[in-house]
């Protein structure tokens, strides 16, 4: 028995059921122990194996199986370096297993390389990963067991080990520690302190108009556990965008999903609640806005997060920080909470905070009448509300992460209960969107997967369509085909007079046939009809198993509104309006209904 056979019997222990891989000479060793004890998926290129292993993970309960990102030395390590930094901003775990030369190989003394294709991996992973382990030699299973477990300890996060040829072929080593002393993941509930949670308890009863933001630090099984108590709580419930499948947009105490380039109604609301909870957000620039003095300017804020770091930043400005599990948390304030003097009272007034905010969601609708797009092209909104209403409860959705098309998905889409949806923002990274749903797919492979992604985004990994094709996913993608980057070109427009760069196949990018590209990975492909988009032929393809592809033309000079406004001040720095005075303006008769309490301290 090889060690590498050892240490792929180590990680099926710890609940790896899948490999997703790009192979090489480097990893010969780990990839042939792997290929009778796991599922193992070959994808055309590494960054694509990483971003699909952290979807697969995310996608997934924490009890099912995971999958790990296998690949080898030099090209192979600096391919992944974008998924590991991904997975590393959006606080997920992520094991990354690197090939490297033989240890006698490896350069030192300055020397830049010795063996072919080294580099050193360790360094490159370092700074976008929680823990990294070189084996240049058999270590314990409780060495390299109690690294992988850092993952998923505390704020999760990648891992990378660096695996040297020679070790990976070397004789199984006699290993009695069969398991490390102590599993960091954990949570250590009882470190909460009792008093904290009655504190927030009793902010929360003297509140008038109290609102919970939920974060991706709130687990899927947490949010299922806790709604009912939250529902009888009466609280509205507003979503970061990593947590937007937590609660059913149909709730009645839904408040949407409030951000920079979040639901206009949403951002009303949280900027005129007296008191915003939230828990598991690390509250960035994108949850508060760039503005972020502005953010909740009513409110006392009170913040639950993991790592201390998020909460002793200094933006947004906060009232209450508490380093724990937000999901623990929150289920010893739900005890508390329901104990507290007039608590059954504040829930009478916290009633006609709900009715107002569902007045205010009735007038603000999704999608902005002030957007415009030319004949013949398809409103991106108006079909996301309409992908929204024939999609189904189990189905996977990904609204990859970054321009026009993710911003329409996030403001637009209404998602059911037991739907999951994943994507990645916090690197905002084009071209994650088709690796990461065919990690979600392959998690899932009895359910349905919907990828909607922007035309430049997806070019960026449209390699990954051979992936796709070769597993025949029941996979769904629908492509906003704008020839170009949307988000860009109207940055161009808005501050530089339209001087366009780069943006689009008239400016020079080049961008494929689409209907010619998916026929020729042999995926059904179909242009969507501007005056009637989902037909009969649609559903019945999206009802379809296997891989399928929608365009959808969208105009390139299409407007995506409302959206935050920037402007240059007279030092030329960049000032951004707060979360609630979005653009377009609105009309005074509604702003009047739907600002009332902004307008009374306004006044005061």
């Amino acid at each position: 028995m090889k060690y590498s056979d050892q240490f792929a019997d180590w990680l099926v222990e710890e609940g790896y059921t899948h490999c997703f891989y790009v192979a090489g000479g480097n990893i010969m060793h780990i990839l042939n122990s792997v290929r009778t004890r796991m599922t193992c998926v070959p994808f055309v290129h590494e960054v694509g194996a990483g971003i699909a292993a952290e979807y697969f993970n995310e996608s997934r309960d924490s009890s099912a199986g995971k999958a790990f990102a296998l690949v080898t030395a030099g090209p192979g390590l600096t391919n992944i370096l974008t998924a590991m930094a991904g997975a590393y901003l959006e606080s997920r775990d992520l094991l990354v297993v690197g090939g490297q030369v033989k240890s006698s190989d490896l350069a030192s003394g300055g020397v830049r390389q010795r063996g072919i294709q080294e580099i050193d991996g360790i360094a490159l992973a370092q700074p976008v990963t929680v823990s990294t382990l070189q084996i240049r030699e058999p270590l314990s299973r409780a060495e390299v067991i109690g690294v992988v477990r850092q993952g998923r300890a505390g704020r999760k996060g990648p891992v990378f080990i660096d695996f040297c040829l020679d070790a990976q072929g070397a004789e199984a080593i006699a290993d009695a520690a069969r398991t490390p002393d102590a599993d960091p993941s954990l949570p250590l509930s009882s470190q909460i302190d009792p008093a904290v949670v009655a504190r927030v308890a009793a902010l929360l009863a003297a509140a008038e108009r109290p609102l919970i933001l939920l974060g991706g630090g709130i687990s899927r099984e947490s949010a299922a556990r806790l709604l009912p108590g939250l529902t009888a709580l009466g609280v509205p419930i507003a979503t970061t965008w990593n947590a937007a499948d937590r609660i059913d947009s149909a709730h009645p105490l839904y408040f949407g999903r409030p951000n920079t380039w979040g639901m206009r109604w949403s951002n009303v609301l949280i900027q005129q609640a007296d008191l915003v909870l939230a828990l598991g957000s690390r509250l960035g620039m994108q949850q508060t806005g760039f503005n972020w003095q502005a953010f909740a300017p009513l409110a006392q804020v009170a913040q639950v997060d993991i790592d201390g770091s998020e909460l002793a930043k200094g933006h947004p400005i906060v009232d209450i920080a508490v380093r724990a599990d937000a999901g623990d948390f929150l289920e010893l304030l739900l005890a508390s909470a329901t104990q507290l003097p007039g608590s059954q009272a504040r829930a009478g007034l916290w009633a006609s905070w709900v009715a107002f905010g569902q007045r205010v969601a009735g007038l603000l609708p999704t999608a902005d009448a002030g957007n415009t797009h030319a004949q013949g092209f398809i409103d991106p909104f108006v079909l996301v509300q309409q992908l929204s209403a024939v999609l189904s409860g189990d189905d996977i959705v990904v609204p990859c992460s970054s321009g026009g098309a993710f911003t329409v998905m996030m403001q637009a889409f209404s998602q059911q209960g037991g739907q999951r949806i994943v994507t990645d923002k916090g690197l905002a990274s084009m071209g994650y969107g088709l690796s990461g749903a065919i990690g979600a797919s392959l998690a899932h492979v009895a359910s349905r997967t919907v990828l909607v992604e922007g035309d430049g985004g997806f070019a960026q990994n449209l390699q990954e369509l051979g992936t796709a094709a070769a597993q025949q996913l029941n996979l769904k993608i629908f492509l906003f085909a704008n020839a170009g980057y949307a988000s860009i070109r109207m940055t161009q427009r808005n501050y530089f007079d339209g001087a366009y760069m780069g943006c689009d196949t008239s400016t020079g990018l080049g961008l494929p046939d689409w209907l010619k590209l998916f026929a020729a990975y042999g995926i059904p492909v179909k242009e969507l009809d501007s005056e009637d988009p989902i037909d009969d032929d649609t559903r019945q393809r999206l009802l379809a198993r296997g891989p399928a592809a929608f365009i959808v033309p969208v105009d390139p000079e299409q407007t995506f509104y409302p959206k935050i406004n920037s402007r240059v001040t007279e030092t030329g720095t960049m000032e951004s309006s707060p979360l609630h005075l979005m653009f377009p303006p609105l009309d005074e008769d509604v702003a009047k209904v739907v600002l009332p309490y902004l307008r009374e301290s306004a006044s005061q």
